[in-house]
């Protein structure tokens, strides 16, 4: 008879961890995540850092995590179209990042197709403006997800280590730029 008490108490409770993680999840389909950096240099030099693919690895947080990972920018760089592709982690870290839109000195529009290690089309949108203390970029992160994805990156606290990685992204850009002259 405990024996039954005690199964039925673990499936009460991990019915109630799913269920609990199943409803935490259903934010999380939808992920938006929005950073800025104020970068000190002109209006061009942080623009071009964006735009032109070749220069990505200069601020890359995922080359920075794994400085073996191999990239080639594929397509005319600085347009509509060039793509980054990337293989890293050991072929664990595949895919790549496509231009999309260009409005020269004031947004990039890029989307990824990443195939390893678990399939995602993320959107990356950067939005460039003049400050009184240096060109502002803003980075607007959108990835769509299913619930089953969704209720992992919970499990994972996959959100958190995005919005980590997102802000170093912006972080080694500035640093880029800034010591760049």
């Amino acid at each position: 008879m405990k024996i039954k008490m005690v199964l039925t108490l673990i499936l009460v409770a991990l019915v109630a961890f799913i269920g609990f993680g199943l409803f935490k999840a259903s934010g999380l389909q939808s992920i938006q995540i929005v950073k800025t950096v104020v970068v000190k240099g002109s209006k061009q030099e942080v623009f071009d850092m964006v735009k032109y693919l070749n220069n990505f690895p200069k601020w890359s947080p995922f080359l920075e995590q794994d400085p073996s990972q191999k990239y080639e920018v594929k397509g005319t760089d600085g347009t509509v179209g060039a793509q980054y592709h990337w293989d890293g982690n050991k072929g664990k870290d595949l895919g790549y990042q496509e231009i999309v839109k260009i409005e020269e000195g004031k947004y990039v529009g890029t989307k990824c197709d990443i195939q390893k290690p678990f399939v995602a089309k993320p959107t990356f949108e950067y939005y460039f403006s003049e400050t009184p203390n240096g060109i502002e970029v803003k980075q607007d992160f959108n990835v769509q997800s299913g619930l089953i994805d969704a209720f992992f990156m919970w499990l994972f606290g996959a959100k958190k280590e995005m919005e980590k990685t997102n802000q170093r992204g912006l972080d080694l850009l500035k640093k880029a730029v800034e010591t760049k002259k």
